[in-house]
């Protein structure tokens, strides 16, 4: 192999890129955040936490509720990656049970999972899919002077040439306003 030789994109490159492009036509962190939210929230009313010779039982009488809560903040998690169409149900699914969690899971697994669920889901109502851009034409310039890039000039009704301002404004006035 020489200096060269033209670099392949190997394995590992190729699958990173297409994770990259799958990750951003979706809204992945979010629903990152919700299934992490959802962990904990399931897991500490029935962990039994080591702290010396002591055993701290979190358990509570309403684990069963905090097992749903948790698997349901996974499975939305899961839906906002998989099903993008469903993110404003979900993203508001995902709030109201982080905030139902906070009396019924030990405050919503420490609040360590309760934030969590609450900013993806919030990540989840406010993400909007992009738009690809749209290919501009290239112009032409008349005059073949070296001016800036999307400069045009155009005739004014007095007949004077001046340069436009781009502002979308002009009006055939260049950012003047005439009264009468």
């Amino acid at each position: 192999m020489s200096a060269e030789t033209p670099a392949v994109p190997g394995q590992f490159a190729r699958r990173r890129a297409q994770f990259r492009a799958w990750r951003g036509a979706r809204p992945f962190w979010a629903g990152l955040l919700v299934m992490l939210g959802g962990l904990p929230i399931a897991y500490f009313p029935y962990a039994h936490l080591q702290v010396g010779h002591l055993t701290l039982a979190m358990a509570t009488t309403a684990g069963a509720g905090s097992l749903i809560i948790g698997v349901l903040l996974v499975v939305l998690g899961f839906s906002l990656w998989y099903q993008k169409h469903v993110r404003t149900f979900a993203g508001v699914a995902a709030i109201l049970l982080a905030l139902v969690s906070i009396p019924v899971s030990n405050l919503g697994g420490f609040l360590i999972g309760f934030l969590l669920a609450m900013v993806g889901g919030a990540l989840a109502v406010s993400w909007a899919p992009g738009v690809p851009p749209q290919p501009q034409p290239v112009e032409d310039v008349a005059d073949g002077g070296g001016g800036a890039p999307g400069a045009a000039s155009y005739e004014s009704p007095d007949g004077a040439s001046e340069p436009n301002d781009l502002s979308g404004t002009s009006h055939g006035a260049n950012g003047r306003h005439s009264a009468g």
